[in-house]
């Protein structure tokens, strides 16, 4: 099985794309005449009415025919490639692969069908499709709440089966991770938002709802460590965890333990900031579904005070005075005083707070901290002939993530910062017309995951809200 690592290692060819579909992976060379790299239409996986005219109206209003045909490769991408859709016992349900490999991340399927959720009015098959995403996740969830990726079938015989942890079969992998659990409240909340729908709110989703309270209580470690421990033998530190698989001490101070970040590498201080921050937005969202409609406000009270003390704990403990830029908020840290500063390129990020809704843009922590983030202060911050961005320990040295550079873009408040984010991400492509898990700061043809469908879904994202909002004379420059 190809998994995240052995892909990098492998040559770039993006052999799972090709497994799937030759014809798609052949048209990758056509770079210069900028045709369609998209599936034929009869290999595509999923197809919506709804995007496809998105893609032909914004399309006409790129002047630029590099981005044009990136936001035509990129925006359908999780569509065209990753959505496996069917109804099950009257149901929709849907798994979403993250790409290359063959797992449904809780993290990354949420976020690769979020941009889709403005056009699912205009579309039921697409609606449904989505609603079937939610209702496999709430099943997810229950099956077991400590997982951060699962098969579709059983897999006896999956790579990480040897884990020391309570592996099993529906698991591709069992790391904890905080943002696994808000991510599908994120998106059921936002679905309920825009269209109405309360079908995917049911017995199931209350009780997820109160086994996600549950483990992030076990997490906050005021009964012991909790039930929850990994290990797993690797010649990577970031991919197992210390103290016999339940990491490093952190004083129990209301803040939630998440023993991998969103990048599935083992934190170094438990509490990890920006994911326990997303988990305040979340645990608020989830009570105003129970208050609406599920009408269950015992559960909805406890989401509410857990959210408190939480963002009570964020004030205490999670703000530090940095030499150059003051207050700002930590990656990390431990509740005894330690801190680690820096910021890591996956989604939740400091970065990328104002984006999930965590804190306003213009906070002045916030503020001080994306300028910390977005300097050489920042450890994995990189900058080189092609570009500058954030990175993270799980590629390594001087790669750049292309994640980084769109939600640099998604928060600022520069036109001018945004038009350059647009401009970088223009340019390392790789001359593949499809965005990249990271590139190297001086060799875009250099990249790591050519078959990522979050980042290319994401990149679609902000071209059509930058459409929406008017803001074409920020990409035709």
């Amino acid at each position: 099985m190809i998994n995240r690592r052995k892909f990098i290692k492998a040559s770039g060819i993006g052999l799972a794309a090709m497994a799937v579909n030759p014809s798609w992976a052949a048209s990758m060379q056509k770079n210069s005449q900028y045709t369609s790299n998209r599936p034929k239409l009869a290999n595509r996986k999923f197809t919506s009415k709804a995007v496809e005219e998105t893609i032909v109206k914004v399309k006409a209003q790129i002047k630029d025919p590099k981005l044009a045909w990136m936001f035509e490769n990129c925006f359908p991408s999780t569509l065209d490639t990753t959505v496996n859709f069917k109804m099950k016992n009257g149901k929709p349900d849907t798994f979403v692969i993250t790409g290359d490999i063959d797992a449904m991340w809780l993290r990354d399927s949420s976020a690769q069908v979020f941009p889709y959720l403005p056009l699912a009015n205009k579309d039921p098959k697409l609606k449904q499709m989505i609603a079937g995403l939610i209702n496999r996740q709430t099943q997810c969830i229950l099956f077991d709440p400590y997982a951060n990726a699962f098969n579709d079938e059983p897999k006896p015989d999956s790579e990480w089966m040897t884990d020391k942890t309570k592996m099993d079969p529906m698991l591709h992998e069992r790391k904890y991770e905080i943002d696994s659990l808000c991510y599908p409240i994120r998106l059921a909340y936002n679905y309920w938002k825009i269209t109405g729908d309360t079908s995917v709110f049911n017995e199931d989703s209350q009780k997820a709802i109160k086994l996600i309270i549950k483990t992030f209580k076990e997490q906050q470690r005021k009964d012991g460590l909790g039930p929850y421990e990994f290990q797993r033998v690797t010649g990577r530190a970031t991919d197992t965890q210390t103290m016999d698989g339940y990491g490093n001490p952190v004083n129990p101070v209301g803040l939630i333990v998440s023993a991998f970040r969103p990048s599935d590498d083992a934190t170094v201080f438990g509490f990890l900031v920006p994911s326990n921050m997303f988990a305040i937005t979340s645990l608020r969202q989830a009570a105003e579904i129970l208050e609406k409609v599920a009408n269950d406000t015992a559960l909805a009270l406890e989401c509410k005070e857990l959210a408190n003390e939480v963002e009570e704990a964020v004030k205490k403990y999670a703000i530090v005075n940095h030499p150059v830029y003051g207050k700002i908020y930590a990656f990390e840290v431990d509740g005894f005083g330690g801190a680690y500063l820096m910021d890591d390129a996956n989604v939740p990020s400091l970065l990328a707070l104002p984006y999930l809704g965590a804190v306003k843009v213009d906070d002045p922590i916030y503020q001080n901290t994306r300028k910390f983030v977005l300097s050489k202060n920042n450890p994995f911050f990189f900058k080189g002939k092609y570009g500058e961005g954030i990175g993270g320990p799980h590629i390594g040295y001087d790669m750049i993530w292309p994640m980084s550079i769109i939600m640099r873009a998604e928060t600022s408040t520069s036109d001018e910062e945004i038009k350059n984010c647009i401009q970088m991400l223009r340019n390392t492509d790789g001359d593949t017309g499809f965005m990249h898990e990271s590139f190297h700061k001086d060799d875009p043809k250099k990249f790591t995951r050519k078959w990522f469908a979050w980042v290319n879904t994401l990149f679609g994202e902000l071209i059509l809200r930058l459409y929406n909002e008017n803001k074409m004379h920020l990409i035709n420059i």
